[in-house]
């Protein structure tokens, strides 16, 4: 019975210890432009019949890729 609560007692515990993060960077070589969006694939490319990404800037890219992962 002690062993039980102990290992649960330590299993929960570790749930709440920090983690450590790693630093992003939005340098040139890791922004996110039409050419490298994820998604884009060899057959067809980049697939984007009405233009909405013509004129759009990173953080618009950015919205634009959230709504369609949340909505499908």
């Amino acid at each position: 019975m002690k062993l039980a609560l102990s290992t649960a007692l330590i299993g929960s515990a570790a749930a709440f210890a920090p983690v450590q993060q790693g630093r992003t960077s939005t340098t040139s070589v890791n922004a996110f432009t039409v050419d490298n969006i994820p998604g884009a694939l060899p057959p067809v490319g980049f697939f984007d019949p009405l233009g909405f990404a013509e004129k759009a800037d990173e953080l618009t890219l950015k919205k634009y890729r959230e709504a369609e992962l949340q909505h499908g």
